[in-house]
Order: structure tokens, then sequence, then C-alpha cells
């Protein structure tokens, strides 16, 4: 079976709108410059859903999801606390943390994270489980946003630090401006049929690739 394999190295090449449908981004090896840059002109966040799948086999801390202003580098984080074993959700630089959580190695996980400014709440699911909703803070999301996947932003587009990398392989990652509703959140978890993110959209995603990250045919289940 021959598996469609894209490797972009270095330059981050820009390119119109592409369906990933069926498709993953492997992020091969730690590094502090391979990532992908996702591409959106909407600069104001007063509500937030973002959802994706990921499987790692990592044993340290890495950044899942990083959107950075020129305010704050971690404007919207999800994060892996590799020694606190808990998956956190930073908006605005304040920090939600979710313990507990059946978050395994070489297991496909699906995250999907709300937050509201009216309420200043973030709530996390994991794998279609929902956890508490913690509040951080009511302040809108605004100003230029780089959003990536790989590294985890310590500035605006950059800082990055290899032992916070990403190394393993994403899908499916949608981004919308309100909040999914727990049985939206399912159908995505459950991959039925769902809207796909209004602000990103993995069957239309505008992105960049920088450094050594692929895109491969997604792993499938045989039945």
């Amino acid at each position: 079976m021959l598996l469609l394999i894209v490797l972009v190295m270095l330059g981050g090449c820009a390119a119109s709108p592409q369906d990933l449908s069926g498709k993953m981004f492997i992020f091969p090896q730690e590094s502090n410059s391979h990532y992908v840059k996702l591409i959106t002109t909407k600069q104001l966040f007063k509500t937030i859903t973002i959802c994706h799948r990921s499987f790692s086999d990592l044993k340290r801390d890495y950044a899942l999801f990083s959107l950075a202003t020129p305010s704050f580098s971690n404007d919207f984080l999800i994060f892996w606390d590799a020694t606190n074993k808990e998956l956190e959700a930073h908006i605005r630089d304040r920090k939600a943390e979710y313990g507990g959580l059946d978050y395994k190695l070489n297991t496909w996980h699906a995250v999907c994270t709300t937050w509201d400014s009216d309420s200043g709440l973030v709530q996390l699911w994991l794998d279609g489980q929902l956890s508490l909703k913690k509040f951080v803070t009511t302040a809108p999301i605004t100003g230029d946003n780089i959003i990536v996947l790989g590294q985890e932003q310590d500035s605006h587009g950059g800082g990055f630090n290899a032992k916070q990398s990403f190394v393993g392989v994403m899908s499916d990652v949608h981004m919308w401006d309100y909040i999914l509703s727990p049985c939206e959140i399912h159908k995505y978890v459950d991959e039925l049929n769902f809207s796909p993110g209004n602000v990103l959209s993995w069957s239309a995603l505008d992105f960049n690739i920088v450094g050594k990250v692929l895109i491969d045919e997604k792993m499938q289940t045989c039945h």
C-alpha cells in the first residue's frame, strides 16, 4: 500500500487551504524549530472551542496547541504537564489544571477545550469525558495571533524550547469562535457528522509547515 508522505523542509512555504480529511501531521523528532503554523484572520475571541486528536509516547512536558499574541505568549495554550500528570488550559497567561485524567501513552486522545469570556470559565473534555468548569479570566483574546502546533511559544511566534516540543502525530484540528454543545463534542469524539470549525477547519486548513513535519494518511483501525 502506497502512503502519501509530504515533507516540507525549512522555509514554511505558504499554500492555499487544504483538505486534510483522513490525514495527520507527523512530528518525528524533538526540536525547537519544527512546527506547523495555522493561519486565521480573526483577531477577537470572546468564546472559543478547540478540538484535536493526538498520539504520543512522550514522558515529558509538551504543548498540544499554542496561540500567542503580542500581549500574552500563552493567550490560549493546551499543555501536558508530565510531572504533575495533568492537562492544563492557559488563557491570557492564566492557568486551569486538570489532573486525574486517563491520559495514556501510545493512545489516540481527543481533547476539546471550551472557554467563555462572559463567565471566565474554561472546561476540558478528554475522549468525551467532561471535566469541571474552572475560572481563568473574563478578558477577551485580542490582537495579532500566531497559532502553532508542535511547539510552545514563550514569545509571539518564537521562544521555542525543544524539551516542550511535541513528538507524535496530530489530526482533526478544529477551532470555533463559539462554545460547542456537549452533543457536538461527542459527535466530534466519535467521528460522526459535526459542524467543522469556523475559525480553523481540518477539511479546509490554511497552514505553513516549518522544518521537518510530515503529512501522512491517518492510521486506521481494521475491522
